[in-house]
């Protein structure tokens, strides 16, 4: 009989679910290496990384790509056919999470297009939607005491959320000060 996985996510256990199930969640970007599961029959819970049969789900699989070179004037490995300004955005997102778990809006950032992890509270994603829709959906997963900060690197546009009144100014003094300069 084939395998089956339970997956623990905010202190509940959901599933059994199958090995193509898993495979759709990975892909998805729903389940993760970090993600919780415990096969069927187990009672402890382990990392799906660490578990041999779903670990294979996490390993980067080689892909026919052209080199790309970033420099501070952007692709420069780029194709000559290739849009510069694609409908596509680059989104560098941190999340201060004290009050609630990074599983919420680590979920959310992820339907929304291809992110990674950089560090345990900050992703970069990229997406077609807006820094402004963008922001507005990540903070319904925000306590009271959470803090976002989010950077369009694409448009040169940043978006925050909690920071407090002083905190506010002084982003926008800097954020302003630095588009005037490079504006002139």
């Amino acid at each position: 009989m084939p395998s089956t996985w339970t997956i623990k996510a905010n202190d509940k256990s959901y599933g059994p679910y199958t090995l193509e199930q898993m495979r759709t969640f990975a892909n998805e970007g729903r389940l993760a290496a970090h993600s919780f599961v415990a096969r069927d029959g187990e009672m402890a819970y382990r990392t799906a990384g660490d578990d041999p049969v779903l670990a294979t789900l996490f390993r980067p699989q080689p892909q026919a790509q052209r080199p790309m070179f970033f420099t501070a004037e952007g692709d420069i490995g780029r194709a000559r056919d290739e849009p510069e300004n694609s409908p596509m955005s680059r989104f560098i997102i941190i999340a201060d999470m004290k009050s609630r778990s990074i599983a919420g809006i680590e979920e959310e950032i992820h339907r929304y297009g291809q992110a990674t992890q950089l560090t345990p509270q900050a992703w970069m994603l990229t997406s077609d939607v807006t820094i402004n829709a963008l922001r507005n959906n990540l903070i319904q997963k925000l306590g009271r005491i959470d803090m976002l900060f989010i950077v369009d690197a694409t448009h040169n546009k940043a978006a925050w959320f909690n920071f407090g009144p002083e905190a506010d100014s002084r982003i926008r003094r800097i954020w302003q000060t630095a588009s005037e300069t490079q504006a002139a």
